[in-house]
C-alpha cells in the first residue's frame, strides 16, 4: 500500500487537531491507527523504530 507523504502530514494533523480539540473518542483512535499504520510505510518508519528502541532503553537503565 503506497501513499504519499502528503497523505501522512493530513492524517498526523487530523489527529494532533483532534487531540488538541476534543481529547479522544472512537472515531478518532481509528484516524490515529490509520495514521500509525501509514508512518509505518514510508521511509520515515526506520528512524521511529530507532528512536523507539533508544527511549525504551534509556527508560529501562533508570534505577529508582
Amino acid at each position: 500500500m503506497i501513499l504519499s507523504m502528503s497523505g501522512v502530514v493530513l492524517l498526523g494533523i487530523i489527529v494532533f487537531l483532534f487531540f488538541r480539540k476534543d481529547g479522544l473518542k472512537g472515531s478518532h483512535a481509528v484516524v490515529s491507527a490509520l495514521f500509525g499504520f501509514y508512518l509505518a510505510s514510508t521511509a520515515i518508519a526506520p528512524s521511529i523504530k530507532a528512536g523507539g528502541e533508544s527511549l525504551a532503553s534509556l527508560l529501562g537503565g533508570i534505577k529508582f
